[in-house]
């Protein structure tokens, strides 16, 4: 059950208490760039706080876990008037990478919900494929399982919503989409996501990745 929220507006951010461990901050607005930057830039002001143990950015939100829980509701009222003020005060952060290009295989029995995208698009395999493949996609979060990588920048007309039944498995280097995202698969497991494709590359999951970058399917 969903935590209720500290802020409710359509116009300004959403908090909620994450237990009595953490909170998470949800940016208004539609997933682009500009957002996610400012993001990283509150991720890294927070980081700094005292009572915040741990700031980590998501897809268009940010999870700050407390160095001890809040002592009382005046406390807790404190650290949200301070998360919104730095919040209207970040400004984007460009982040430095590199650029990744993943060789994909799209369809096939590495891609199995491909005929589904088809369905719910109405556009043909070659035209989702050249699509899926010309952006240059940053790394907006990591997530789900070590080394997952979240990406930006997908052509909204191949967003395709997440499946109702999710697979128990997916292989590590599924290329899915899910609504208006698409992710690279680092390991396997489960995924309500669509894979339409699947990727050689090898991602290690033993060293942190501290910086986004981009990836370019192909």
């Amino acid at each position: 059950m969903k935590a209720p929220a500290l802020a409710l507006s359509a116009q300004r951010p959403s908090i909620s208490l994450l237990g009595t461990s953490a909170l998470l901050f949800e940016a208004p607005g539609a997933l682009d760039l500009a957002p996610q930057q400012r993001i990283w830039a509150l991720a890294h002001e927070a980081q700094g706080w005292p009572e915040v143990r741990e700031a980590v950015p998501g897809m268009n939100n940010l999870m700050l876990t407390f160095a001890r829980p809040p002592r009382d509701h005046a406390e807790l009222a404190g650290l949200q008037d301070r998360l919104l003020s730095a919040w209207e005060a970040a400004q984007p952060l460009p982040l430095e990478g590199r650029v990744i290009e993943l060789p994909v295989v799209y369809g096939g029995e590495g891609g199995p919900h491909m005929a589904d995208v088809v369905a719910h698009t109405g556009l043909s395999v070659d035209e989702i494929v050249t699509l899926h493949s010309a952006p240059l996609y940053p790394v907006y979060a990591l997530g789900s399982h070590p080394g997952y990588c979240y990406l930006g920048g997908m052509d909204p007309r191949i967003a395709t919503p997440r499946r109702k039944v999710p697979v128990l498995s997916i292989p590590g280097g599924a290329v899915s989409i899910g609504g208006a995202q698409t992710g690279v698969s680092a390991s396997a497991g489960p995924s309500g996501w669509n894979t339409i494709g699947s990727t050689v590359m090898s991602f290690s999951t033993r060293r942190k990745i501290r910086r986004p970058c981009c990836g370019q399917a192909t």
